[in-house]
């Protein structure tokens, strides 16, 4: 295991500080500043390729092919989508257009917060850190970044390389512990983004609510998979174990159990099997295709997970605490009350859960926390609509595991318990945006239309608001779709419109015209 240097405690306000100097000097103001920092983000990466797929290997026993996969080509996505967006992101975004507010220009301009405050797990350590980096440099923020103390070859390759690449004053990383991380939080900052597990999410938020500090929380959860008998089983199977045993299992977006009609779980488990020797044809063990627990503490909480449970286990089953390996398993005729659904597993354990249907099936979910994600089998749109529109969770997604998260343009964020607010894209753009209003009313506007609001008030006030405000929509939502006040200016538009046709009409109009 590598050896990570912490950041002195004392040094972290003198870092805070020096950022918050930095961005208070205006460079971020610069779109190709910003364009420049998201270049070097990738080409840190770039660069050093090699380096940080040993560094994860170290860390987390993980295959490069995965580290390429779920950590390169999210955060290349990222650093392109970016780049290419940004002018168009920080445009300033006019109002709908009304007649009555027009001539004030009304607009929203998105400008930085300040200095932000990045907080990232040990599972994803790349992805999780640099992608919201990358997002917080478009929108003009100067960022601290902390990654998670568990993956030290990582976590101290990046406190070398960042100052190499990036501004050595707006974007830092600090590196330690909990009271390295205590000292940061004692900080006012202008947001924090924490991705991790709720505990840890819920000391965050309580930290940034001392200076009403704005927070994105990312907690995962037990996300639930709903199987269809319907299904092509041997695709819902080759998909479940991708998605439960990729990095160890170790992944936010990870199926956590199973729920499938009872009389339909012998062909799920058969297909399972088959799926499982295909992956591991020597073995899981030996296997270069499979990944570690980050830590023996990880390893002994799964391993009791697996020891309490009552379940039967068809597939794996296998732990060794000591090198941090964890069977991928498999385990049928799980019971509500069972140890492995008492709390999330983040590890390679994949329970399954017999329902007599789809309806018993809901019902489980919804007297659960909302998840990160619910996942439906099925080819059914009846089906999948039934599931989904009877649940809650931060994605929906049918047919496919995990995989949502690294869809340029879509979002990832949780709902309630598993967190809120997004990153990835544009979307993490407008975490780390203040969205400013702008206006400006210029002096005639109140000899035309605004002049009856100053004092000494009077009686005819109400036609002079009837001109402004908006027309109630009709008693029970029935009705057409403009409303009064559009209804009234098509008519007056329309008006003007009848006399310039019949004024041309006119001889006598004519001769005046050509006059």
């Amino acid at each position: 295991m590598a050896t990570l240097t912490y950041t002195a405690i004392d040094e972290i306000p003198k870092i805070h500080a020096t950022a918050r100097e930095a961005f208070a000097s205006g460079r971020t103001q610069s779109l190709q500043f910003r364009k420049a920092q998201i270049t070097q983000v990738a080409y840190m990466v770039k660069d050093n390729e090699q380096r940080f797929k040993d560094a994860l290997k170290s860390d987390l026993g993980r295959p490069y092919q995965e580290t390429e996969l779920f950590d390169f080509g999210p955060v290349f996505g990222e650093v392109r989508m970016a780049y290419d967006n940004i002018e168009q992101w920080t445009k300033p975004e006019s109002t709908k257009f009304s007649i009555n507010w027009a001539p004030m220009r009304p607009k929203v301009v998105p400008e930085p917060k300040g200095v932000v405050l990045l907080i990232s797990p040990f599972n994803f350590p790349m992805f999780l850190l640099l992608s919201p980096l990358v997002s917080a440099i478009a929108a003009g923020n100067g960022a601290i970044m902390k990654p998670s103390e568990q993956t030290p070859a990582f976590s101290q390759l990046l406190a070398e390389l960042v100052p190499k690449y990036l501004d050595k004053e707006l974007y830092v990383v600090i590196n330690g512990g909990v009271p390295e991380t205590t000292k940061i939080l004692e900080l006012q900052w202008d947001h924090i983004l924490y991705t991790g597990n709720g505990r840890v999410g819920k000391i965050i938020a309580a930290a940034a609510a001392k200076h009403l500090t704005p927070v994105t929380l990312e907690l995962g959860g037990k996300n639930p998979v709903v199987i269809d008998p319907k299904v092509d089983v041997k695709m819902c199977a080759k998909r479940l174990l991708w998605g439960r045993f990729s990095n160890a299992g170790q992944i936010c977006l990870s199926p956590e159990y199973v729920l499938c009609p009872a009389h339909f779980q012998d062909t799920l488990v058969a297909a399972l099997k088959e799926a499982y020797a295909s992956f591991y044809p020597d073995g899981p063990e030996k296997s270069d295709s499979f990944a570690r627990i980050v830590t023996r503490t990880h390893a002994e909480r799964i391993k009791r997970l697996l020891d309490e449970t009552k379940g039967t286990v068809i597939l794996g089953g296998g732990t060794d605490v000591e090198n941090r390996y964890i069977a991928p398993t498999v385990v049928r005729d799980v019971k509500a009350d069972d140890s492995l659904l008492r709390e999330e597993i983040f590890g390679p354990v994949l329970p399954i859960v017999p329902v007599k249907d789809v309806d018993e099936a809901i019902a489980f979910i919804r007297g659960r926390e909302y998840p990160l994600a619910v996942y439906v089998f099925s080819h059914d749109p009846e089906f999948e609509k039934k599931v989904f529109r009877n649940t809650k969770s931060g994605a929906a997604v049918t047919n496919e595991t995990v995989i949502s998260a690294g869809v340029p343009g879509l979002p990832v964020g949780g709902i309630g318990p598993s967190g809120y607010g997004y990153y990835t894209g544009k979307h993490c753009f407008e975490q780390f945006s203040h969205f400013r209003v702008s206006l400006n009313n210029p002096t005639w506007v109140d000899k035309v239309a605004f002049g009856f609001r100053y004092p000494p008030y009077k009686p005819d006030y109400k036609k002079r608001l009837r001109s402004i405000n908006a027309a109630l929509p009709p008693r029970g939502g029935k009705g057409g779709m403009l409303s009064g006040t559009v209804k009234r200016w098509a008519f007056w538009v329309f008006f003007a419109l009848v006399g310039v046709v019949l004024a041309r009409r006119s001889p006598r109009m004519q001769m005046l015209l050509k006059a």
